[in-house]
């Protein structure tokens, strides 16, 4: 069975409430429990590089939830060099600094498809602008 990673599986936090864990862990997890959660928190933080999963988020109010945002702010320790170095979408820190503002949260519903149209235009000319220096 899959527990929820913010309460516990307490149904404490919205997340349970809508039957959507934040972070989910297996009652059998594999003999490294810590490995476990490391890539369960990885992969979440990755996510947060997708403009429609954070608009799936904006949309389900998981962004007016103390707990998810607690959860976010938890997860600041992914900028660090030891972390960060696993990541492989770099979006993803500046998004989840972004998530740390109430603003940046409310407008997300009404901005997603902007931000995902910035975000694969950087991708396009990126290169492009570098080299021609």
């Amino acid at each position: 069975s899959l527990v929820c990673g913010v309460c516990g599986g307490k149904k404490e936090c919205s997340g349970c409430e809508k039957g959507v864990c934040y972070t989910l862990t297996m009652d059998a997890v594999d003999a490294d429990p810590e490995r476990t959660r490391f890539e369960v928190e990885l992969e979440f933080v990755q996510c947060l590089s997708n403009p429609k999963y954070l608009n799936f988020l904006a949309q389900r109010g998981f962004f007016a939830d103390a707990a998810f945002v607690n959860y976010l702010n938890y997860l600041l320790y992914w900028k660090q060099p030891q972390y960060a170095r696993f990541i492989k979408y770099p979006h993803c820190l500046f998004f989840l600094e972004q998530l740390q503002h109430e603003a940046f949260r409310a407008e997300l519903v009404k901005f997603a498809h902007m931000v995902e149209q910035q975000q694969m235009l950087h991708w396009l000319f990126y290169n492009a602008k570098r080299q021609k220096r």
